[in-house]
């Protein structure tokens, strides 16, 4: 698979273009942008293969500091209990990077690939980054779909903490079966209640992903991008993108209201729940998942 430096943030980003399996160079292009921690193989096969099969060109990456992407080794992430603290009193903390920088580096990916638009889609923190496109970037944008996102207000109600503690559980090892039980520990407290995952098919999802990369420095980092950006309310009033809002009625670690909360403050935004679901995108959801973002994006 290819990897490109981005021309705006000179950041290197190994990504996967639909073309390489013989796609359709005149279709329009759909971008995943995946979240916090996360490679970009947790879009499923199977969802690439269904948008693909709608006629869209469907491209996915892994984010700076995650999977096969550049690395910031060494640089360090403020504590997030110091972060927060620091911007109540009004002297932020000094992060290694910011989820603007990180929305640049998708729209960078699409220059270096010379994609003048896209329809962008980005999940949980990439549901983030892809706001952060539409905000600073609308000409590149087609359309905009936000899955299992937020606005960044700190009024929202919080995560379960089963959820965020799972997440964010330091490794206690680097062999194999540990890395495979915390990654089935994850998906245990985030995931959808109405539908449960297969055990073995989880975990050959989460075997398949950690032999990939397994790169935990990343997470706070990202995790203090995600603190500093704060409330982005008062910067989505400005979008003017057609834009669809997928949330989870059962998500455990960023809350429906949070959904809600996006769609209210994006000008004719479309807000779509599904009861049961949480956070991750569960095998029987695809079909659904892909008619409902191709859909959007035809109308867009």
């Amino acid at each position: 698979m290819p990897t490109v430096v981005t021309p705006n943030t000179g950041i290197e980003l190994f990504y996967e273009d639909s073309l390489e399996n013989g796609g359709n160079p005149d279709a329009e292009v759909i971008l995943l942008v995946m979240g916090l921690g996360a490679q970009m193989t947790l879009w499923p096969d199977e969802l690439v293969a269904a948008l693909v099969g709608d006629g869209f060109r469907v491209i996915r990456y892994d984010n700076r500091d995650i999977g096969l992407s550049q690395k910031f080794e060494g640089a360090r992430a403020p504590s997030p209990a110091i972060q927060v603290l620091r911007k109540k009193i009004g002297f932020p903390a000094k992060v290694p990077y910011s989820l603007k920088d990180m929305a640049d580096d998708g729209i960078g990916l699409l220059d270096a690939l010379g994609i003048a638009k896209a329809h962008v889609v980005g999940a949980s923190m990439g549901g983030m980054i892809a706001q952060l496109m539409a905000v600073h970037h609308p000409e590149r944008l087609m359309t905009l779909t936000s899955i299992m996102s937020t606005t960044g207000n700190g009024k929202l109600p919080q995560a379960d903490k089963n959820a965020i503690d799972a997440l964010v559980a330091p490794l206690k090892g680097m062999d194999e079966e540990t890395l495979v039980a915390h990654g089935l520990n994850i998906a245990k407290n985030i995931g959808s209640s109405g539908f449960p995952f297969d055990p073995e098919e989880q975990r050959a999802r989460v075997l398949r992903n950690m032999r990939r990369s397994v790169y935990p420095a990343g997470l706070p980092r990202q995790l203090a991008a995600i603190i500093d950006d704060g409330c982005r309310r008062s910067r989505l009033a400005s979008v003017r993108t057609p834009t669809l809002v997928l949330h989870g009625e059962a998500d455990p670690l960023v809350k429906l209201e949070a959904g809600e909360d996006t769609a209210r403050h994006i000008s004719g935004a479309r807000l779509v729940t599904i009861p049961g679901w949480g956070h991750d995108l569960p095998l029987p959801l695809i079909p659904r998942l892909a008619g409902e973002i191709a859909g959007h994006a035809r109308g867009g």
